[in-house]
Parts: C-alpha cells; structure tokens; sequence
C-alpha cells in the first residue's frame, strides 16, 4: 500500500491563551479562547482527500516552540501549514523558519495578514515556499497533491511564491460554492482537539463552534474577514447539513452545552434562519446554540429562534451615534437597534453587545453618546474595543492614508500582556485616549448597581450560566480592577 503524504497544520506557539481566529486577534480579558475555525476545516478537506494530517493548536494547549518542534519531528509531515495574525506575523514567520531549519518540509503560510499583505510577507523570510490567500481549503488540497503526486506546484491558483527575486501572485482560487461538501468541523475537533481547551466569555461552557455559511453582505469598513478572506457573498450551507452536523455534536460531545454558529451574520438570510428553526424543533433536537447577528432581526424570527434552543446573540451595535455609524458603513440605524433590543428580550434570547471606539469622525462626546447608549441597551454582556485596524481593510487605508497610525510594527497592535492595543491616533484621540475611554465604558457598564443585581438573580434563576460568569468574571475584573487601582 503507498504510503500517506503527511501534512502539519499547525497554530503556532505565541502568547498562552492567544486568539488568532478573532476577528481582532489577542488575548481576551474575558478569558475567550476561539477554535482554529479555518485550520480545522482545511485539516477536514485535507484528510477527505487521503492525506494524513495532524492538526496543533499551540496556544490553547499551552505548547512552547520546543514541544512544537519535538511532536513535528516524530510526525515527519512533507508539507507544514502555519496560521498567521497581523500582531503574530513576525514571530509567525520565525516559527516557520524554526519548522523548516529542523524538517526541512515544504513550508505554508495563510490567514488573514498574509492574505492581505503576501508580498510584504514573503519578504520577512527567504524559508517561506509559499502563502495560499484567502479561502485557502481548496487550495491546499491542490497544493499538497501537486506535491504528492511531483507535478508543477506554481500553477496552484491562489498562492503566491517566490521566482528568483520577483514574487509572483497566481489567480485567486474561486470561493467554495458548495459548503456541503466540507467535512463537519465538529468531527475534525472530535480526532485533533480538546474542546474543553476552548472558551467564549459569552457561551456555556463547553461549547462548540461551527460555520454554517461565510462570506457577509454587509460592508462594515473595519471588518476583516470579508475584506480580505471569505467575499461578501454569503454562501451557505442547507439547512439539512447543518442540523446533520447538530445531531453529530449531540451524539459525540455529551458534554457540550452550547453551539455557537460563528458566521459573520447569520441572520441575514431570515428565511433560511427560519427554516433551520423549523427543522430543529421537527427533529427534537434539543440544543442550545447561539450565533453572530445584526441587530435588525424581527420579533417573529428572534421567537422562532427561541423555541428551536437560541440563547444568545452576538450583535455588533458599535456605536450609539449615527454618524459614526454611517461612517463605518454599518447599514443600521438607532431606532432600529433600540427596537430589536425591545423585541429580543421579548423573545426571551441573551445579547452580547459589541461597541468600537475611535472610528472615522469619532470625538470623546460620541464615545460618551456609545457608552450612554451602551447601559440604555443593557446587553447581557458587553464588549468596548478601540479601533484595530487590520490590512486589507478600508478602515486602514483611511487611517493610514491620513497619517493616523502610531506604526506600522505590526507587533504594535498588542500590549505586553498580548491584550488589544489601538495604534490609530488622530488630531482629536489619541490612541492612549481610546484605550482609556474603552476602560471607562467597561467600569460604567459593569459596575453599575442594576447590572451587579441583575447578574446575581441571574445566577439564582439559571444556575446553568454560573460556570462561565465565574470563569470569564475571574479573567475580566482582574483586569477591569487592576485598571481602578491606577
């Protein structure tokens, strides 16, 4: 029998507890540690196709570069595939340096940063054989059977390499239209992770979290993952495969107490979120699942999503002003919002409430509107980041174009404790301010006597939140109380 092409896919070691599956990659003060979303599916593609493949997530395991290394070398892969973030990149690249020094394997970098920069980053090291851009699955899958088989590699679409001393970009790799033909990535957790490594501040713990469909509509300018990976063409899979792949969670995980669907918006096609509802309550399942949404959901849907085990949503509101809403391109509008907040608890359905300080037109007056805005909504819980802006995205050509960036070392983008750190300082904010007023939104929100009181009856009612409010409250008020102390 002819032997299996190994491939390593791997997280690479960085910070502990470092997220670069975020949308803004750090390490959360809410103790939030995502899956490795895109790793994990690319590892399903590439195991479909008959390649042995041996997934790492290193910093939800807590593994050095050493331990790295020393499980790398008793696997022997022949192709290694290395996830990148624009606040990891340079120690990205120096772990796959490490990686090709000590395998001397054919060395793959992809995410987001190299995606949107593959030039600028096949510059930082002359080891790097190739960056596969965007929506990578397919395109590894050529990649490692163009190498399997000994055929011409450089005609892969959608990589870029070096030729002598020019880096040549081939076409894009058309997006996958037919998300059913991906594995579950629930299986591919089942035979590489372990999910109780993984934690959402806002979610049941343990939870799983899945893609039912990518790409977004919506032209949010700040937003990464649609400028520079997945399109803004949402591609879905059938309602069918979905609940196919909650009926494998149920049977797999007993101990799973929540399903995030971590689509940018999975609300924005309402009919098919209906009929995904439908379907749940025809088929029993009772799951509890939450999801990423815009905050435009009507009272029909949002009770539909109810009935059929929704928790929570997670919206981005972003601002109380809509200036900056317009700005942002966002798409949404206050009285919109203020009325979905009334229709949500309505419906009985948890929110988490994402708020972005420091956007285009942004004064301290409008990020005092937010955060007024912000204890008006009264989410369950809620999150106050200053701008991260990411290349690639419309939101960094404009700060960058007008001068407003503290610098382009991209290892800027963190503090040393490797939380979010904003590098946008305009003629009005700094970045210091942002991050200070961030502060400020997060004391007023969470020290407010009505949200204490709510919290404590919500641990006597619902005695089943307790573990994540302790578990993500330890992480959050160590810092929100370290900050007081100042």
């Amino acid at each position: 029998m002819k032997k299996r092409m190994k491939v390593l896919i791997l997280n690479p070691p960085f910070l502990p507890k470092f997220s670069r599956t975020s949308r803004s990659p750090a390490v959360s003060k809410g103790a939030t540690i995502y899956y490795p979303l895109w790793l994990a599916y690319a590892t399903g593609v590439l195991e479909k196709e008959g390649f042995e493949c041996k997934l790492i997530d290193a910093p939800a395991r807590g593994l050095s570069l050493k331990e790295v290394i020393r499980i790398a070398k008793k696997f022997k892969p022949e192709m290694t595939v290395i996830d990148t973030s624009t606040p990891s990149i340079y120690n990205d690249v120096k772990v796959l340096e490490n990686i090709k020094e000590s395998l001397n394997c054919f060395c793959v970098l992809v995410g987001t940063h190299v995606s949107a920069l593959p030039e600028e980053s096949i510059g930082l090291s002359k080891k790097i054989d190739v960056i596969a851009r965007k929506e990578y699955d397919y395109t590894l899958k050529e990649l490692a059977k163009a190498l399997r088989d000994k055929k011409e590699w450089r005609k892969v679409k959608g990589i870029s390499y070096r030729k002598k001393n020019k880096v040549v970009h081939n076409r894009d790799t058309p997006f996958i239209e037919d998300l059913d033909e991906l594995p579950f990535v629930s299986s591919v957790y089942k035979k590489h992770l372990r999910i109780e490594d993984y934690f959402y501040a806002a979610n049941l713990y343990p939870e799983i979290t899945i893609i039912t469909g990518r790409g977004c509509p919506n032209r949010c300018t700040y937003c990464v993952l649609p400028q520079v990976m997945n399109g803004h063409n949402y591609r879905t899979r059938s309602v069918k495969n979905v609940v196919e792949e909650f009926k494998y969670i149920k049977e797999n995980f007993p101990q799973v107490k929540e399903v995030f669907i971590e689509d940018d918006t999975f609300t924005s096609d309402k009919l098919r979120v209906r009929d995904f509802c439908d379907e749940l309550v025809k088929e029993k399942l009772k799951v509890t699942w939450s999801c990423n949404a815009r905050a435009d959901v009507d009272l029909i849907t949002l009770k539909k999503m109810r009935e059929a085990g929704c928790r929570l949503l997670c919206v981005g509101f972003e601002s109380g002003v809509q200036e900056i809403l317009n700005n942002m391109k966002k798409g949404t509008k206050l009285e919109i919002i203020r009325r979905f907040m009334k229709d949500v608890k309505k419906a009985g359905i948890l929110v988490h409430g994402c708020f972005m300080l420091g956007n285009k037109g942004e004064t301290k007056e409008t990020i005092e509107e937010t955060i007024e805005f912000a204890k008006e909504l009264d989410p369950d819980t809620a999150q106050f980041f200053p701008i991260m802006v990411y290349p690639g995205t419309e939101a960094y050509g404009h700060f960058k174009e007008k001068g407003f960036l503290e610098s382009e070392d991209f290892s800027k983008w963190l503090t040393e404790d490797g939380n979010h750190y904003c590098i946008v300082s305009t003629p009005i904010l700094s970045n210091k301010e942002l991050v200070e007023l961030c502060d400020k939104g997060r004391m007023e929100f969470y020290l407010r006597p009505k949200y204490i009181g709510k919290k404590v009856i919500q641990s006597i009612t619902n005695p089943r939140e307790i573990p994540r409010l302790v578990k993500s409250g330890k992480t959050f008020y160590k810092y929100l109380f370290k900050k007081v102390k100042k």
